[in-house]
């Protein structure tokens, strides 16, 4: 049986990393079963997720994740989680190519995601809406026995003009029919990125009764992310995924942050995937 993956990803990845817009880590998606025999494949999924309601907030949102993903073999995969990627190498362990992602916009009155079901934050009011961004980059891959090491790095247009690499070093271990995940994560991203989340201009300052802040590049988070799969059948699985992040020194130093926010971020989720050939 293929082992079952989360994105964030995860936040994850994503990290699956406590993104500021983007699902914390992203939900579940059942590998088990083979493409069909065109070689594509097909996963439906959902996830409920708690987490914070933007990144570094202090407030908590529930939010209902969709994971709607399509796979050719292991070689192209789409998703709304992972984005659309090749893997244009792949062998020996390794894999790399050209990736793209979205991250949702930032609303200053709901503060979140699209996707909240309960809850939101008024910290973000006089601090303006950001635009869904674009993010187009590429990924690297390494595989040695139960250990998985990946770097992504990418280049945002539209809502941030910043550049963002994420880093992730996981472990993989069985338990009868469980398969457990966990492992540590990091983030670094550019000035034009931290700037746009976490930065305040003086009009903002006015509008917002914040300081006026300027960041620079540098870490933006740093943590550790595990999931608990448990396989319900050769298509279908229920994946328990959780994460803990702080924010680095230019995000946390931030009067958002250190008036209205929280340095460290937390996120649980429970999802579900079902995979079909097509």
């Amino acid at each position: 049986m293929r082992s079952i993956v989360i994105a964030a990803a995860v936040a994850a990845a994503q990290p699956c990393l406590a993104q500021t817009q983007n699902p914390p880590p992203a939900p579940p998606a059942a590998r088990a079963a083979l493409p069909g025999a065109n070689g594509w494949s097909m996963t439906i999924g959902a996830a409920p997720v708690l987490s914070p309601v933007w990144q570094a907030s202090r407030d908590m949102a529930l939010s209902l994740f969709p994971d709607l993903r399509f796979n050719y073999k292991d070689v192209i995969f789409a998703s709304i989680p992972d984005g659309l990627g090749w893997n244009a190498v792949n062998s020996g362990g390794w894999k790399a190519g050209p990736l793209a992602k979205i991250r949702f916009g930032r609303d200053e009155e709901r503060g979140g995601s699209p996707f909240i079901i309960t809850g939101g934050s008024d910290a973000l009011l006089g601090l303006g809406d950001v635009s869904a961004a674009g993010e187009v980059g590429g990924f690297v891959e390494r595989r040695l026995g139960s250990w998985r090491g990946r770097v992504e790095v990418r280049q945002g247009f539209g809502g941030h003009t910043g550049i963002v690499a994420d880093t992730s070093i996981s472990y993989q271990a069985r338990a009868g029919r469980m398969i457990m995940n966990f492992g540590p994560r990091a983030t670094l991203a550019s000035r034009n990125y931290l700037d746009t989340y976490f930065g305040i201009d003086a009009v903002q300052s006015q509008r917002s009764g914040l300081r006026t802040y300027a960041p620079s590049g540098g870490l933006l988070s740093v943590g550790v992310g595990g999931s608990v799969i448990r396989p319900l059948d050769r298509r279908s699985a229920l994946t328990l995924f959780t994460g803990l992040d702080r924010l680095g020194d230019e995000a946390a130093d931030s009067p958002l942050v250190r008036e209205r926010g929280r340095r460290m971020q937390f996120t649980l989720g429970l999802g579900y995937g079902y995979r079909f050939n097509l």
